[in-house]
């Protein structure tokens, strides 16, 4: 099949979530012998980084880029709130991108137009104008439930209003453009069932995110007697609001009780774009590492993953590559919503700073018991995440339409 990747940001150097996200699901079907076409915004946030192995990326799926401004503008925001559109997809809106849309598509045609996220659905009607192709929209999560989240937890009183007013119509708009698609792949069952309800006649699956298992070495830390120092870390993008969001509310309310249970803890953070003031924070055995080179290096040489999201919906793919390394995590609920996972087995769950202490204590105390908890993380992972299998689906999907 010849399919058009449409993306809010480049695919390629897989740098985030959504990056890698993006890039996977291309990835596995090139390898199944389907013709790909990227077309990619790139933004100020999210350029276009050149390199040997962008070449090799370029080559392979044709792709080209379009710069679009979508820094934050209060004029334009109060505009949208006045004209009642949403703020959060107008930003992605601009004639340069829909010209570069329309000179692909009188120049080539293409069984499937996949757009990565709700963000590239202003160029339906573009679509429809020049093609015959299907559009089908991939949902990374549910955009207005991150909002509600994060807004739930505001304590600044004139913020909460602004971010209410703008999640309304992004809710709004959310909840109207299904109708306009021919299908819609979500990342988790959760957001199946909950766009399927609103949207029972639009055809739909659910695609959890893929990896590519030979990228990622199973190397569980060895530890054979209980060991005091453990060394936790977080590792992700801190341009996304959710994670800064987790983040604080872990040092202000987990990290220091539970030092007062395990003075010899250390905790780490690391990725892209960490907030200054993180380096001010005045609390013991807290480092900040900044961005590596590295990502999965950087994981296989520490203990357990602490993923405190608060907010966020969809699938949080950290988790996924971490049980693919076989590491121990311990996640919120809300950090590991989307996936069929066992707290205590695959995982741990804890959203209080005593369910953190119940965990650590555990897993100070067996080793045993963080070996089989890599074990489990690693299977789950290849039950429920290769793209290979992923990549068939979509593709079975794609022929339904």
């Amino acid at each position: 099949m010849k399919i058009l990747q449409l993306c809010h940001k480049p695919p390629f150097p897989a740098v985030d979530g959504g990056t890698i996200a993006m890039h996977n699901i291309a990835h596995g079907l090139i390898g199944l012998g389907d013709q790909v076409k990227v077309i990619a915004m790139a933004t100020h946030k999210h350029p276009v980084i050149e390199s040997d192995l962008f070449d090799q990326y370029r080559e392979q799926t044709q792709f080209e880029s379009v710069f679009v401004d979508t820094s934050i503008s209060k004029w334009d925001a109060i505009k949208a709130l006045i004209s009642g559109k949403s703020y959060h997809i107008s930003r992605f809106d601009t004639h340069q991108f829909a010209e570069k849309l329309t000179q692909t598509l009188k120049e080539d045609s293409f069984d499937v137009i996949q757009m990565e996220s709700i963000y590239l659905t202003p160029y339906i009607p573009v679509i429809r104008a020049h093609s015959k192709a299907k559009i089908v929209v991939r949902l990374h999560n549910i955009e207005h439930q991150i909002w509600e989240r994060m807004i739930k937890n505001e304590k600044n009183i004139l913020k909460k209003i602004a971010l209410s007013m703008t999640t309304r119509l992004l809710k709004k708009y959310e909840l109207s453009i299904l109708n306009q698609v021919d299908g819609f792949m979500a990342i988790s069952d959760v957001d199946y069932q909950y766009f399927r309800k609103k949207y029972p006649s639009v055809s739909g699956i659910t695609i959890p995110f893929g990896v590519d298992l030979d990228q990622y070495q199973y190397a569980p830390l060895e530890i054979d007697t209980p060991k005091k120092n453990l060394h936790l870390f977080h590792i992700g993008s801190m341009n996304w609001a959710p994670n800064i969001e987790g983040i604080e509310w872990f040092l202000d309310r987990v990290w220091p009780v539970l030092l007062t249970h395990f003075p010899e803890l250390e905790f780490y953070i690391a990725g892209r774009d960490i907030p200054e003031y993180f380096n001010q924070y005045e609390i013991a055995h807290f480092n900040v590492d900044g961005e590596v080179p590295d990502a999965q290096e950087y994981m296989l040489f520490k203990d357990i993953m602490i993923v405190p999201l608060l907010s966020g919906s969809g699938v949080r793919i950290k988790i996924i590559e971490g049980m693919a390394l076989g590491k121990v995590i311990i996640s919120t609920s809300i950090g590991a919503e989307g996936l069929d996972v066992v707290d205590g087995e695959d995982l741990f769950i804890a959203d209080t700073p005593e369910q953190y202490v119940g965990a650590i204590k555990q897993c100070m105390s067996s080793p045993e018991k963080m070996k089989n908890m890599a074990k489990n993380a690693r299977k789950y992972v290849e039950s429920h995440h290769h793209d290979v299998t992923i990549a068939h689906e979509i593709i079975k999907f794609y022929h339904s339409l």
